[in-house]
């Protein structure tokens, strides 16, 4: 009974739980284990030990087996000892190989069959460039997919005023921060499975009840209200999409956004402000005094690279700038610092802006010099989808790269957009074109 009950005792150590059967894992580490023993025999050979006696009756029996294939006998002390290493070197990696893979594929069976591959290219991103990208909106999403390319060190700095669609509902309902950004953002970051990625994308129908709410958006309410923290809910749901960096709002503190008009009037509210006929002059935050992220604001200070945009200028870009403290520490970073400027104008924002009115917009509310280059494009869509947007009043961003660069700017000019049923810069592109400025400036 003492014997089984300490027998029982060692099977619940966690390190000799590998022994259990069905584990699969005792032949490979025999065999390794195997592999080593042999490997120590042939050093022992290599070195000249003619003890214990078993090595003399090796190479004696090497000899005779020499004789009979017809060979002259005298293989050397140091050859034998040289096969038997190399025999015992074979079995060890066998053993280890074997070993390896079928933890590998006991944990991610998909990933476990082509386990070197895997890890040579997460080993490769964990050693990439600090990446942030500052914006909202799909043009930050868009961004995202090919910045995760390069590096698992990227941290995007989303904005927190959407008060629109089911970001809106839900911050209205449960005094949540609106998670409709964000969660773009963590599926476009996302290294989990695409049927997982399309779960959190899913969006309900109809118009009452769950009609119109993404799933995304729900999980994240959900998470909130679980950890009581909508930090920590992102945090958690970016572990659900496996995520390549991590997604920080711009600010914790519930903001709005204020506009003041052409005419001197006042209109708060995103959806409002997009929505009027009358020109922008002055995007404010109410209460003008919120307080960032101290980890954005660190991700900011480490950075390589800071690319602001693509997205709606003011809506999407000058809002994080109008937080507290962020404008400053892009100004005082020593980053490489570019603004990606839109593709298109936008109805009701940006109408018969060029990219130039673009710069001057972010400059208008921000320290001077807070980014060194302007990526432009420069390729003209085709006119079928030109006359399309045209229809909804959005037009082509014109590059007049003359007057950003009269303006003190460095230009990237370029082909940059994707031409599909929609006109949007291309993640890879986009991505291309940042890191190779990144490496010009190394």
């Amino acid at each position: 009974m003492r014997l089984q009950r300490s027998l029982l005792q060692l099977l619940e150590m966690p390190s000799a739980r590998w022994l259990l059967p069905g584990m699969l894992v005792k032949r490979w580490l025999l065999l390794a284990m195997l592999g080593i023993a042999v490997m120590f025999l042939g050093l022992l050979i290599l070195i000249d030990v003619r003890f214990p006696e078993v090595l003399v009756w090796l190479h004696r029996h090497v000899q005779q087996a020499a004789q009979r294939l017809g060979t002259q006998g005298n293989l050397p002390w140091t050859i034998l000892g040289g096969l038997v290493f190399l025999l015992g070197f074979f079995m060890s990696l066998v053993g280890v190989r074997g070993l390896v893979r079928t933890i590998a594929c006991a944990i991610d069976p998909v990933a476990g069959r082509r386990l070197a591959h895997v890890i040579y290219n997460r080993r490769n991103l964990q050693l990439g460039p600090e990446l942030v990208a500052i914006g909202g909106g799909t043009g930050l999403s868009t961004l995202l997919r090919g910045l995760k390319q390069y590096s698992s060190n990227v941290t995007a700095i989303v904005t927190v005023t959407d008060d629109g669609g089911s970001s809106g509902r839900l911050m209205e309902q449960f005094g949540v921060l609106p998670p409709g950004d964000i969660r773009n953002c963590l599926v476009a970051l996302a290294d989990a499975e695409p049927i997982m990625t399309e779960l959190f994308q899913y969006r309900f129908r109809g118009s009452e009840g769950l009609g119109g709410h993404s799933f995304g958006n729900l999980l994240i309410v959900a998470m909130t209200n679980i950890t009581g923290d909508f930090e920590r809910a992102i945090r958690e749901t970016s572990k659900v999409l496996a995520i390549r960096g991590r997604v920080l709002p711009s600010t914790l503190d519930h903001v709005r956004l204020r506009a003041k008009m052409e005419d001197g009037s006042f209109i708060e509210g995103e959806t409002a402000i997009v929505s009027s006929p009358l020109k922008i002059r002055q995007m404010m935050l109410t209460p003008p005094n919120a307080r960032p992220l101290d980890e954005a604001l660190q991700a900011i200070r480490e950075a390589d690279v800071i690319v602001l945009g693509p997205g709606s200028v003011f809506t999407s870009v000058i809002p994080n700038l109008l937080v507290e403290g962020i404008a400053d520490a892009i100004r005082h970073s020593r980053a490489l610092r570019v603004y990606v400027c839109n593709v298109m104008t936008q109805p009701g924002e940006t109408d018969g802006f060029t990219a130039s009115d673009h710069v001057r917009a972010i400059e208008a509310h921000c320290p001077p010099r807070l980014f060194d280059y302007v990526l432009v494009n420069t390729t003209r869509p085709s006119p079928e989808l030109l006359e399309r947007y045209r229809q909804s009043g959005a037009e082509f961003v014109e590059p007049d790269i003359d007057r950003i660069r009269a303006m003190g700017y460095r230009t990237i000019a370029g082909d940059f957009i994707s031409q599909t049923d929609v006109v949007r810069h291309d993640p890879y592109k986009l991505s291309d074109a940042i890191m190779h400025l990144l490496s010009r400036k190394k």
